[in-house]
């Protein structure tokens, strides 16, 4: 039966004459699955049957593969490796990924004993594409994927690194080689939800679950990852919330752990012992070599499963490896936000006469509840704890993210409504004091679970916090300091008389001067709110304009802040079924004035690597900006961060300052004014699911007309970013490529460019720079806390060397950001007549709390703090 819906792809091949021709092993096919790959390989999806196969299944699923690779030697009918486009009828968004799929002995795509492709890793999960996206080797060896309007979706970010080809190996690992066929990047090493056998998942990396079985996006609230003594499994937020963890002693001298799936089990390894010291879960026996295959995948509710390949019945799970460590109701998600579970049912929580939840959905209740009236920061005189009986949280309590010190319960349950980010209390006695304990705050609350008799959560306590309905608060009086209202009846008719007589008289007064003082201030405010109005109806290419009242909606009451600083603060929202990031600026005359050129500058200009400003609101003194929610948050907190989980690797630390450059570049060179952002800085640059980067806050961005080579404008930006030549206040554009330079020295150092914990010599990171420069000692500049970075020091080695370039006083000296884009793509070299010299002098009259005193000059590199 012909396929309903078959699809293809052409596969063009251009070999250049100075790249040496590498094979790609795999099954012999009547088109060609092996090729000569060179720096050019394009794939476009058109239906015109050359270069790979494509197959329609029983279930609505269609996939054109190429590059297959048997798991059998010698190569025979049965399971195959690759690279694969993959789509769910009526195939109107693919992935680009690794696939499971079945051959016939002749090498083609056939559905018997098999069921449908197996989709072991993909690129693109979260920024789907449509037919006649592209993927493609750029010239400089940057593997690309481009939907068909040719924005880029996905890179591997491999530019200059000497790549020749691609290939699918038969463990399942998707591979750019060089000439030498040694890996130039490698899926395995960006693992998504899936693990192959003998795919290490190694310390800082993380399975992620799709959101569902049928919704391919990243799943943002569960995690597993490798640390440095175990497996451990969370929930994120801040900070993450763990229910699993499988703690190992390593030998002596281990340099890693990690976890792989081999020989039919899911065990922890030390690396340079190679012995196994934890086994999940042990299995029967598999062998690969007689087409036999399994995976482990972690799914969206938290479960980590096995799935082995069983002829006729296709891929069916076998084996649930958390069953018996991790209890049904111990998953942080198994009833939703707030829900409470009971022997696999879930119910919202009640004290039995108020309602302070409601289910989100009455048909599908394990989706969890919500709080009937949302919690407000604004309001904390209305936070009450309601005490939940018999009942405790999924994780019991995390003894290691509970407060340091035990302390009373009383004290924990008062600790959590002086804290508004807490939303619940939980107490756990500590073993035979029956004073003292455990206090756990978490700032977001999951799952919770009914107590059960053969568990010792008797000895815990729950509370939520809940806003309670607000009531007018009573009047005080000289009979009742407490508040209380009281009444008295006055004995003389006279005195009444009186007093009648002088409080209408009064009354009348105050009356007229009530009625005047009001028609004035509602006179001046009409004419505020015209100016206003005004201000922001002139407003080019205006964005959706938000009421107050909309985003107080959006943003349950500004309940959950993510950020904050000196523009204001930043809170998280829901925008229809869009996450949203909602700003909202403190100050009204300074505020004003940013706001006006965030909207006017990023309203009008999109880029992949620009925050999109979705829309405003400005009603009365009331300014917020709506942007796209970056789920990763800022830069800083990864670059900064000690945490294993949160370590980049060295090709992740490329592609985020690719990704600056290439935002740069186009605001520098390729809008209609030239438009200087002023304020570039690790805080200011968010990051995506993919860790993708974009820049943010353009509060202090300045537009600089094409025939002007230079602009006079106040000083702004933040101390320990700004060029020297801010000191005469006639800048242009390249006070960015300046401040770009600092931004990829912390990237690749880890540490601040300015910080104040360090010894006075150390203190200011450009200066040392500066000093090891001149000393051939860049490479002690290199993050001590990546292993992975010191393996590519040469190429760090080169990046600063760009980052020198940048760091040049002469602005006339630095590379335009189009420039410096050509340099991280490998078809431009960096300058080599670079001068060692990024500072401009010390100024030695620094005041106690770091600044500089008034007579001294102001000068960039040596301020402290953020604005």
């Amino acid at each position: 039966m012909p396929p309903s819906h078959l699809l293809s792809l052409l596969l063009a091949v251009t070999v250049a004459a100075t790249v040496d021709v590498v094979h790609a092993q795999g099954i012999p096919f009547p088109t060609p699955a092996s090729t000569n790959l060179s720096t050019s390989w394009t794939i476009s999806l058109k239906a015109d049957g050359h270069g790979a196969q494509s197959f329609d299944y029983m279930d609505s699923t269609s996939v054109s593969v190429f590059l297959l690779q048997s798991i059998q030697s010698p190569p025979q009918e049965g399971l195959c490796f690759a690279a694969c486009f993959y789509c769910v009828a009526p195939c109107e968004a693919f992935l680009f990924g690794v696939c499971i799929v079945y051959v016939d002995g002749g090498g083609f795509l056939s559905w018997p004993n098999a069921g449908s492709p197996q989709v072991v890793w993909s690129a693109n999960r979260d920024r789907l594409v449509r037919e006649n996206a592209t993927l493609s080797f750029t010239a400089g060896g940057d593997l690309q994927l481009r939907n068909t309007a040719g924005g880029l979706v996905w890179s591997t970010g491999t530019s200059g690194q000497s790549v020749a080809g691609m290939t699918v190996t038969k463990s399942g690992n998707l591979v750019l080689f060089d000439r030498k066929n040694a890996a130039v990047w490698q899926s395995f090493d960006h693992p998504t939800d899936c693990l192959l056998p003998g795919q290490p998942l190694v310390e800082g990396m993380r399975l992620t679950p799709n959101a569902s079985s049928t919704n391919w996006t990243t799943s943002n609230q569960l995690y597993l990852t490798v640390l440095s003594d175990g497996l451990y499994a969370f929930a994120e937020s801040s900070p993450p919330q763990l229910y699993y963890q499988k703690t190992v002693t390593t030998k002596a001298g281990s340099r890693k752990t990690y976890m792989t799936l081999t020989n039919g089990s899911v065990a922890i390894f030390a690396s340079s012992s190679s012995v196994n010291v934890s086994t999940l879960q042990p299995n029967s026996m598999i062998n690969m070599t007689a087409g036999e295959m399994e995976y482990v995948r972690l799914e969206s509710d938290g479960h980590l499963k096995l799935y082995r390949y069983k002829g006729i019945e296709g891929w069916p799970m076998v084996q649930d490896i958390l069953q018996g460590q991790v209890g049904s109701c111990a998953y942080p998600t198994v009833c939703g936000a707030y829900g409470i579970c009971v022997s696999g049912q879930c119910t919202c929580p009640t004290d039995g006469t108020a309602t302070y939840f409601k289910q989100i959905d009455d048909r599908r209740i394990n989706l969890g509840c919500v709080p009937v009236t949302p919690i407000s920061c604004a309001s904390m005189q209305y936070h009450q704890l309601l005490a939940l009986s018999n009942v405790s949280y999924f994780n019991y309590i995390d003894t290691k993210a509970a407060l340091p010190q035990m302390i009373d319960e009383e004290s924990c349950k008062k600790a959590c409504l002086q804290n508004c980010s807490c939303k619940a209390a939980f107490f756990q006695y500590g073993g035979n004091d029956t004073s003292q304990g455990s206090c756990y705050l978490p700032t977001q609350v999951f799952s919770l679970q009914v107590n059960q008799w053969q568990e010792t959560h008797y000895s815990s306590s729950a509370y939520l916090k809940v806003q309670i309905t607000r009531s007018p608060p009573p009047i005080p009086g000289p009979s009742n300091p407490n508040g209380t209202v009281s009444r008295s009846t006055p004995t003389r008719k006279g005195r009444i008389g009186a007093g009648v007589i002088v409080g209408s008289t009064l009354a009348g007064v105050i009356f007229v001067l009530a009625v005047i003082i009001i028609s004035l201030m509602v006179i001046r405010r009409r004419y505020q709110s015209r100016d206003d109005e005004d201000d922001f109806g002139e407003v080019p290419g205006m964005t959706t304009r938000f009421t107050f009242e909309q985003l107080k909606v959006a943003t349950e009451q500004f309940s959950k802040m993510i950020g904050k600083g000196g523009f204001g603060s930043v809170f998280e929202g829901q925008v229809g079924e869009q996450r949203v990031a909602v700003k909202q600026l403190d100050r009204a005359d300074q505020g004003k004035r940013d706001f006006l050129a965030e909207v006017e500058t990023i309203g009008n200009i999109h880029h992949i690597n620009l925050v999109t400003l979705i829309g405003f609101c400005a009603e009365k003194s009331h300014r917020l900006l709506v942007y796209e929610y970056m789920s990763q948050g800022s830069l800083d907190r990864w670059i900064y961060s000690q945490d294993a989980s949160m370590s980049l690797d060295w090709h992740a630390r490329c592609r985020i300052i690719t990704d600056i450059a290439k935002g740069l570049a186009y605001l520098h060179e390729e809008c209609r004014q030239r438009i200087a952002h002023l304020d570039i800085k690790p805080q200011n640059i968010l990051l995506d699911d993919n860790l993708s980067a974009k820049l943010s806050d353009f509060g202090l961005s300045k537009m600089i007309d094409r025939d002007k080579s230079q602009v006079i404008t106040r000083m702004r930006g933040t101390p320990g970013y700004l060029a020297p030549e801010w000191l005469t206040s006639q800048i242009t554009e390249k006070v960015d490529i300046y401040s770009f330079g600092v931004v990829v020295m912390e990237i690749i150092s880890g540490r601040k460019n300015l910080d104040y914990s360090r010894p006075q010599e150390s203190v200011h990171l450009i200066s040392i720079l500066q000093e090891k420069a001149r000393n051939d000692q860049l490479e002690d500049l290199i993050d001590i806390h990546s292993e992975e970075m010191q393996i590519h020091k040469e190429e760090v080695i080169q990046m600063m060397r760009l980052a020198m370039w940048c760091l040049q006083i002469d602005y006339n000296k630095r590379p335009q950001m189009s420039v410096a884009v050509k340099v991280l793509e490998g078809t431009v070299n960096v300058e080599t007549n670079i001068e060692f010299n990024f500072v401009a002098m010390v100024p030695n009259n620094l005041t106690n709390d770091g600044k500089l005193a008034s007579s001294a000059p102001l000068l960039a590199s040596h301020l402290s703090g953020p604005r």
